[in-house]
């Protein structure tokens, strides 16, 4: 990172799972930390600081990364108040579960447009003033499933995967501007995410895939809720952040997890 103390992070998703994971850690560590988050920035706020001393330097904006406006105004915001960006840790997205014959059109276009274009709105935000600094990483939290589709996350995965294509693609370009660019891969660990997958409508009784998708989904949900808590991903992140020379991918999760993605 530029030799900046305290460096100033602006992190997505952190209301809950591994983005609020990341905003906790980060702040205890010393770093300036602008929250972001779809609900009310006064209650994340309070939650957050909760379970933070006194001195940490965390201030919670909200964001919502589908609006190009929202996005606008609060990289604004923190570029007020701190006048400066050397990262950004982007966490925002969310996860549907059900066929891919049964994912009806606005079912893919709304987890398309947070995971994907949602990334693709945040990075294209900030961008213009790293290259300006000469400095910067951006962090962006992928998956396991962007380098490896499982059934029934199929459209999860084609973001994910998406997702890889646009940051490995990105990293090319911005090389020669002092930007920094990392995808970080988790495997399963326990946090909201879980309970928050959306289903697709027609995933329910009748689909030709119900009983095949309940059984497989049961199984990824006693994975994930059998993970460890996402604090080791938010200690990855930093030491991405402190990083001089950071690559491109770290996966992160349980050792026959990191397997499937090398034997892939």
């Amino acid at each position: 990172m530029i030799p900046t103390t305290p460096a100033v992070v602006l992190v997505t998703g952190a209301s809950s799972g591994i983005g609020r994971a990341c905003a906790l850690h980060l702040a205890r560590r010393g770093f300036t930390v602008f929250a972001t988050s779809r609900r009310s920035a006064v209650a994340v706020s309070a939650e957050l600081h909760a379970e933070l001393p006194p001195e940490a330097r965390l201030e919670v904006l909200g964001m919502d990364v589908d609006a190009d406006d929202s996005v606008r105004e609060a990289v604004e915001r923190m570029l007020e108040r701190a006048q400066r960006i050397d990262a950004v840790v982007h966490c925002a997205g969310f996860g549907i579960g059900g066929a891919v014959e049964d994912t009806e059109d606005d079912e893919a276009r709304a987890i398309l447009e947070t995971n994907l274009l949602g990334t693709l709105r945040v990075c294209r935000t900030v961008l213009p003033r790293m290259r300006r600094q000469g400095s910067g990483t951006l962090v962006v939290v992928s998956s396991i499933g962007g380098r490896i589709a499982l059934p029934f996350q199929g459209l999860y995965s084609a973001t994910k995967f998406a997702v890889e294509g646009l940051l490995e693609a990105m990293s090319m370009e911005v090389q020669s501007s002092g930007v920094r660019v990392a995808l970080i891969e988790p495997g399963d660990f326990h946090t909201g995410f879980t309970d928050r997958r959306a289903r697709v409508r027609r995933s329910r009784q009748g689909s030709a895939y119900h009983d095949a998708f309940e059984r497989a989904l049961a199984v990824i949900e006693a994975d994930e809720r059998g993970g460890a808590t996402p604090e080791p991903i938010a200690r990855l992140v930093e030491r991405v952040l402190l990083s001089n020379r950071p690559r491109l991918r770290y996966t992160i999760g349980s050792l026959p997890q990191r397997l499937a993605v090398r034997l892939k």
